[in-house]
């Protein structure tokens, strides 16, 4: 259980106490729970956990509250977004496709050594010399993840998650360098 101040004239609701100073104190429940989710090779991989971080919230019980959608990978991000109704070749919805080509004209896909200044030349010889391949290439996916960012914050209100008519919550891996099992964290703070 975490606790916080309420301020004056706000109207919070929940179980509550009153501090040593007299303060009225409403308490919040706190849940995390992590997705799964497996990602593809030689393209940005979306995975919609819409439907994943819906069940998670509704399983809480909670009424109101926050809940945070999280990667704490450096090369993935989430992102909300509404679906397409079509696809590309690769099963990326066209807005995401879209959202892949405008970022690869300001960071363009890492494609050979020396392309970016990281990783240094010491970490090169390292994954060269383990025989790992080119898994170094992937300065771009670090790049796009800073500038979409690795997490997401929505509300929920009435127990409802607050993504409007056509939002939804997408985990992206930028890495296209291989295939991995990623996870995706969702922490939820409310009453």
């Amino acid at each position: 259980m975490s606790s916080l101040k309420q301020p004056a004239g706000l109207g919070m609701t929940g179980a509550t106490t009153n501090n040593h100073l007299g303060e009225r104190i409403v308490k919040m429940k706190i849940h995390n729970e992590k997705i799964s989710c497996k990602t593809g090779v030689h393209h940005p991989t979306f995975v919609d956990v819409t439907e994943d971080v819906k069940r998670i919230a509704a399983s809480t019980g909670m009424k109101d509250g926050l809940i945070t959608v999280y990667s704490q990978h450096t090369t993935c991000s989430v992102i909300i977004q509404e679906p397409s109704r079509s696809n590309t070749y690769h099963d990326i919805p066209l807005i995401q496709q879209d959202l892949v080509n405008a970022l690869a004209k300001i960071i363009p896909t890492c494609e050979y050594e020396g392309q970016y200044l990281h990783p240094d030349m010491s970490v090169r010889k390292e994954v060269l010399a383990s025989g790992k391949g080119a898994f170094h290439l992937n300065t771009d996916a670090h790049l796009r993840s800073v500038i979409m960012g690795r997490s997401v914050s929505i509300p929920i209100i009435n127990g409802e998650v607050q993504l409007g008519l056509f939002g939804h919550v997408y985990f992206v891996d930028w890495d296209q360098v291989r295939e991995r099992d990623r996870e995706v964290i969702v922490h939820i703070i409310g009453e």
